[in-house]
């Protein structure tokens, strides 16, 4: 099954100003060049591009852009996801290789650059037909996600010289900080008033309760199963981590918060998001706790501490949704998979808020946890 499907309708690039931008700068005939579209994101725009034989090889690349219309300040920077690829992929071989930036906007209407096309399958929420005859696949999958992410966060950021790429000192409480602000930025009418006190709640718990780094490492910010690619024929082998936009220094604990926020989320309104853990346990994915065991014995670290950083990903995650629907609501972008991401976000924040209140209302304190927990 083809991993790419044509252009959707108002995403499509121009054909000609994109062959001449490439001419002579990479690899391959671009008066043959052709153009899919990976259709699986909700965020930046994700493309093939094919380029005629160069001997007996097709060339292929894949594009990656800022989505339509406006965007906050500081996000989908591309120029800055293909440097820190230069510098990442040569320590980190599951980072594919960049291979040429074009950051004049009047070719495409935004920064982009064309990296390596690595080969391989991609699991979004259940086993591929692909998978299912390989024994223990789901397992596999698991351990493949947990030690990939202990390998990143072992990578030496001062022998790298990837130091630079962030501030670590303070990452935590910046976290909170920046998230917080975007998330006020983007509420929409629609939110529900009362939603308004529960979500300030979550922020005021996060900031009151933000502990120190617990180390700092390389963070890759969106780390998930259906960022990893796996070779068809093992699922133990992952092919390439793609999606760096977001990649910085910080707490390697925040990456672990945030994919078991993917990892064990279920059915929520108005649609999926990618979910396996205790939601496939019965199929073979290892659960939430046993997912924690395994990232724990590969990287040696302490986890006991790993609830504030799950509800830091709940509250990311949330904002992100938010973002993308608040320029649906003002019509920058039509696509309609965007109409239902105001539930979502909405029920990650009153996850997040539930989490709170089960797990740490003790520890939280009466100012943070009162006895009727406000919900739409």
């Amino acid at each position: 099954m083809s991993d790419t499907a044509p252009v959707r309708a108002g995403e499509e690039l121009p054909l000609d100003a994109l062959r001449e931008a490439l001419r002579g700068r990479v690899a391959g005939d671009v008066d043959a060049l052709t153009v899919e579209q990976f259709p699986g994101g909700f965020s930046n725009l994700t493309y093939l591009v094919r380029l005629g034989e160069q001997g007996s090889v097709q060339k292929e690349y894949v594009l990656r852009r800022a989505p339509l219309g406006p965007v906050p300040k500081g996000a989908h920077d591309m120029a800055r996801e293909f440097r820190l690829l230069e510098r990442v992929h040569p320590v980190f071989p599951q980072a594919p290789k960049p291979a040429l930036l074009v950051e004049d906007p009047a070719v495409l209407g935004s920064p982009f650059y064309l990296m390596e096309r690595r080969n391989g399958l991609i699991v979004r929420d259940r086993v591929p037909p692909e998978l299912a005859q390989i024994p223990d696949a789901p397992q596999k999958l698991s351990f493949a996600l947990a030690n990939t992410l202990a390998a990143l966060h072992a990578v030496d950021i001062e022998a790298a010289g990837l130091g630079d790429i962030g501030r670590a000192a303070g990452f935590n409480g910046r976290q909170v900080e920046g998230w917080a602000g975007r998330w006020r930025r983007a509420r929409t009418e629609d939110l529900p008033p009362v939603s308004e006190l529960r979500d300030e709640l979550v922020i005021g718990w996060l900031t009151a309760h933000t502990p120190a780094e617990s180390a700092h490492t390389l963070v890759h910010n969106d780390f998930k199963l259906d960022n990893l690619m796996v070779d068809p024929a093992d699922p133990a082998h992952v092919t390439a981590l793609l999606d760096w936009e977001m990649t910085t220094v910080g707490d390697p604990l925040a990456d672990l918060g945030l994919t078991l926020t993917y990892w064990a989320m279920p059915e929520q309104p108005g649609g999926k998001q990618s979910r396996v853990g205790a939601a496939a346990s019965a199929e073979g994915f290892l659960t939430r706790e046993g997912f924690l065991e395994r990232y724990a014995a590969q990287s040696g670290r302490d986890v006991s501490g790993v609830l504030w950083y799950e509800v830091l990903g709940h509250f990311k995650l949330a904002v992100i949704v938010q973002q993308i629907y608040a320029r649906y609501r003002a019509g920058q972008t039509g696509d309609p998979r965007f109409a239902p991401l105001g539930q979502q976000a909405a029920w990650l924040m009153g996850e997040a808020w539930r989490r709170i209140n089960a797990t740490a209302g003790a520890a939280a304190g009466a100012e943070f946890v009162p006895e009727v927990i406000p919900d739409e």
